[in-house]
Formats: structure tokens, C-alpha cells, sequence
């Protein structure tokens, strides 16, 4: 995720305490839907997608923010 911004997601995860929370749910959402999709019900798992795709939109809107930021 975000792998042409490294060096500023490594940033945000050491200073922004929202990003790095968010980020951590990204990851255990990511980790349980490739682990246990396969066993969850339907609508659950559709559930976990779009909640995975919500913080996925809210981490890239904070790292485009930083991005602008740092160019001023």
C-alpha cells in the first residue's frame, strides 16, 4: 500500500498518531480478510472490504495532505 510513498507513510507513522492507528486497523482488517475470508459469511466479509476500503481513502487523503504540506 502506497509503495511509491515510503519514505512519507514511515514519516507519518512515527508522528501522526491517527495515521498510524489507522494504519494498524488497515493492516489487522487486510491480514483478516486474506486469513479468514474464506470462512466468513458473505455479508461479513463485504463488511470488512468496505471498512479495509474506507481507511485505505482516509490514510491516502491524510499522506496527500502531508505530501502538500511538505512542499510548502
Amino acid at each position: 500500500m502506497f509503495e511509491d510513498q515510503l519514505a512519507a507513510v514511515h514519516e507519518l507513522l512515527e508522528t501522526n498518531s491517527a495515521f498510524k492507528e489507522l494504519y494498524d486497523q488497515h493492516t489487522v482488517l487486510r491480514d483478516t480478510i486474506t486469513n479468514e475470508g474464506h470462512t466468513m459469511e458473505s455479508l461479513s466479509l463485504e463488511r470488512k472490504k468496505k471498512e479495509k476500503l474506507l481507511i485505505k481513502d482516509r490514510l491516502a487523503s491524510m499522506l496527500r495532505t502531508h505530501t502538500e504540506q511538505s512542499r510548502i
